[in-house]
């Protein structure tokens, strides 16, 4: 079950033998922060801005992702425990708390962007205030987490694998009406940018599609899955069938998270009031009809849902594996939700809280990676699965690429240019 490792540190009881599809679903539900309110903020903004501009950015940081999440799986089966457990066996109690910090920090910007992002589609949908939206989001999350509790890992998967259904139709939908132009598309593969802004649109795009949440999780979605302890030869089946479950699900998500894109780059540049979720809402329903309008509300709402259900138990296996403390799922789901209600309730925009959230999970992402990347390397932690030479000069490359762009997007906003 999930809330097995989000309560405790000891190792799962291995799991009955399985092959073929039905080793599939920890990576589903990872891939779900990849689609989150948050990155329809910052890909629509995006979008309707820059046009196809930074079309790269996406295809690049879901690439990435895909060589994150595999490492994150990987080290949760080869040794039994998550990200979270191994760096706390490792570190010293102050450089421990003080990386749980900035982990929970990362969590909680998490968070709020889901439940804002839920809160606005209960807006565009039903004129529900989204301080009440936001309520009403919590509420859902913690019946989401108690079915997981109750019922199991594999049936919170299939729940979660439907909501990620229901996300994709409802941002593919628009994409099948809008006016795309192929030469605008190629050339936003050409890696480039157009002024400090789109920098910091870049490195908000870059945290909202590889999160540091999942980073954590899915190192322990996939061991709860899967058991702590496997034979090597079943360790390389679950290895294989991993790869294709990163790359399933991430192929989904990465295409939502295109889709988005075009779909604003196409249908919404030039009009005024798209630099909000409401307004690109408003300009998709004026643009593409009332049906698409809503269809695409009902994709904002189930992303909300499924991604604040998941960013809630990253919190408590964050929490248990460096803090060693124990917290009940409902009553972090219930902590948790307060800056969310607070921030809705004193009127912030909630788009611009939406991007400037997920910029702050681009500045967490090198806290993960480094220490993913140096764990998986290490014969004394992975054995005989350590990452061979082209898979370590493949995630060193991309910590470098994500520090690289973090680095210039402070200096962007120390020198007030973003």
């Amino acid at each position: 079950m999930l809330s097995s490792s989000a309560g405790s540190a000891a190792p799962a009881p291995a799991r009955r033998r399985s092959s073929g599809i039905t080793l599939l679903g920890p990576a589903f539900v990872a891939a779900i922060a990849y689609v989150d309110p948050g990155n329809v903020a910052a890909n629509l903004t995006a979008g309707a801005e820059y046009g196809y501009l930074l079309l790269w950015v996406l295809v690049a940081a879901n690439l990435m992702a895909m060589i994150v999440q595999y490492l994150s799986a990987k080290l949760g089966l080869v040794t039994g425990r998550s990200l979270p457990e191994v760096l706390g066996a490792r570190m010293r109690p102050w450089p421990r708390r003080l990386y749980w910090l900035q982990a929970e920090i990362v969590a909680a910007a998490t968070d709020v962007a889901e439940v804002i992002g839920g809160a606005l589609a209960l807006y565009l949908l039903f004129g529900v205030p989204l301080p009440l939206g936001g309520l009403i989001v919590g509420v859902v999350s913690m019946a989401l987490l108690q079915l997981q509790s109750r019922r199991g890992q594999r049936t919170f998967e299939f729940v979660v694998m439907g909501l990620l259904g229901v996300i994709t139709l409802g941002f593919l939908a628009g994409l099948l009406f809008s006016p795309l132009d192929p030469r605008g598309m190629v050339d936003g593969l050409v890696p480039r940018f157009q002024g400090s802004q789109s920098v910091l649109l870049a490195a908000s795009m870059l945290g909202a599609t590889v999160m540091p949440h999942a980073v954590y999780l899915h190192s322990a979605l996939a061991r709860d899955r899967h058991g702590a302890r496997n034979a090597p030869s079943r360790i390389r089946q679950l290895l294989v069938a991993t790869r294709w479950d990163v790359a399933l699900s991430l192929v989904v998500a990465g295409g939502v998270n295109i889709a988005m894109l075009l779909l604003a780059a196409a249908s919404l540049p030039g009009v005024a009031g798209t630099d909000s979720i409401e307004g690109a809402h408003a300009a998709i329903t004026s643009a593409l009809g009332p049906t698409i309008g809503v269809i695409f509300a009902i994709g904002l709402l189930a992303s909300g849902l499924a991604s604040t259900s998941v960013g809630c138990y990253a919190g408590a296996t964050i929490m248990s594996g460096l803090l060693r403390v124990r917290v009940p799922m409902l009553v972090r789901r219930a902590v948790t939700l307060v800056p969310a209600l607070i921030l809705l309730a004193v009127g912030i925009d909630p788009t611009w809280a939406l991007v400037l959230s997920q910029v702050l999970l681009s500045l967490g992402l090198p806290f993960a990676l480094t220490p993913l990347a140096r764990l998986t390397e290490r014969v004394d932690v992975m054995g005989a699965f350590r990452n061979g030479r082209w898979l370590r000069a493949v995630a060193w490359l991309v910590v470098a690429l994500i520090v690289a762009l973090n680095v210039l997007l402070l200096a962007l906003i120390f020198t007030g240019r973003a």
